[in-house]
């Protein structure tokens, strides 16, 4: 095992984030006093996961290896349902742990899982994607895709500990690599430059999963997540700046039913909310022509159907930013100075869009 990086995310129910290589001697402690633990992982993973529950039966736990449909698939209430059903034939108590394999969506859906059995038991993402790693695994927010929308059925639910295996990175294909660096882009830009000054001085090095750039891309972007959610868990203030270029990006999924990359509508996302913010007169040129230089040198897409505007505009509408008939944008008042922008009205919304149409 290389060098661990150990990142703290404070709060009401703190935790520590490990960054490394080869970190699964790090799993039996945070799992200490359970019997059994449930293992979800994808398809693609399965090696990994039979690789987990041998660890975990040589430190004396008992195994529980559910496997679920891959991407956006297993984020659906049926599939929880059946690992729910896995989890009472087992009869798995309260003491017991639940462990997700996986990109973000596993993450999300191990830890809806672990929210609601017995009202909350344990439970430890071990991040095999980089979007996994800088969104879903840190802050605590679980859920599930509905026809309603994408993660309007969740839970806050912090997790024991977060194990971020950098090693994973290299069984990502490359386009899966790449779209997860849409939400490190966001960071950078509503917190922490740096990681853009990183980005644009070599965008190769920086999808490279196998160099040191990527590592401190990876560590910068939790460190920016963890400063935001120690403070706000609930997101019921400073937290809502993470949803930069999402309310967008959630809109474009479900309307293409969620077989979009979730990182490939942020990047859109994150065009879009730049040219809201402009056209609002709260963000210089610059830095909103900025988004789509760095996003396009990522070979990330930064467009999308013209035609697709009034689905859109009605899936925003039930965004979890939303407030009644009111939409609200988290939009740049400069590089990482984000803020709020309440009620814009309809003509500013499509004008922002021609920044993406095509």
């Amino acid at each position: 095992m290389d060098e661990m990086t150990r990142i703290a995310v404070g709060g009401e129910r703190p935790y520590d984030v490990l960054v490394g290589r080869d970190l699964l001697d790090e799993l039996p402690p945070l799992l200490a006093g359970a019997d059994q633990v449930a293992i979800l992982y994808a398809p693609p993973l399965k090696p990994h996961a039979d690789a987990v529950a041998r660890r975990l039966a040589a430190a004396g736990l008992r195994p529980l290896p559910i496997e679920v449909p891959d991407a956006e698939a297993g984020k659906d209430i049926a599939v929880a349902d059946r690992c729910w059903e896995a989890l009472g034939t087992a009869a798995f108590t309260r003491t017991d742990a639940v462990v997700g394999i996986g990109g973000g969506a596993v993450t999300d859906l191990a830890g809806f899982v672990a929210a609601c059995w017995l009202r909350g038991v344990r439970w430890v993402p071990v991040s095999s994607s980089l979007l996994g790693m800088v969104d879903a695994a840190v802050g605590g927010k679980t859920g599930i895709n509905t026809g309603a929308g994408k993660n309007l059925v969740g839970a806050f639910h912090p997790p024991a500990g977060v194990l971020c295996d950098l090693a994973l990175l290299s069984t990502l294909p490359a386009v899966d690599l790449v779209a997860g660096l849409a939400e490190v882009v966001k960071c950078g830009f509503i917190a922490d430059p740096a990681i853009l000054d990183l980005i644009d001085a070599d965008p190769a090095r920086a999808a490279d999963p196998t160099g040191p750039v990527v590592r401190e891309l990876v560590e910068r972007a939790i460190r920016v997540k963890a400063d935001v959610v120690a403070g706000d868990l609930r997101e019921s203030g400073r937290r809502e700046i993470l949803n930069y270029g999402h309310t967008l990006a959630h809109a474009i999924e479900k309307v293409e039913g969620y077989r979009w990359r979730h990182g490939h509508a942020v990047a859109v996302g994150l065009v879009y909310a730049a040219e809201l913010g402009r056209l609002a007169g709260r963000l210089d040129a610059a830095t909103a022509d900025r988004h789509r230089a760095t996003l396009t040198a990522l070979d990330l897409p930064t467009g999308y159907p013209a035609d697709a505007w009034p689905g859109l505009l009605a899936a925003m509408r039930v965004d979890k930013k939303a407030r009644g008939a009111r939409l609200r944008f988290v939009v740049l008042d400069g590089p990482a100075r984000p803020s709020i922008l309440d009620s814009p009205d309809d003509e500013l919304l499509r004008a922002a869009f021609g920044a993406v149409a095509r």
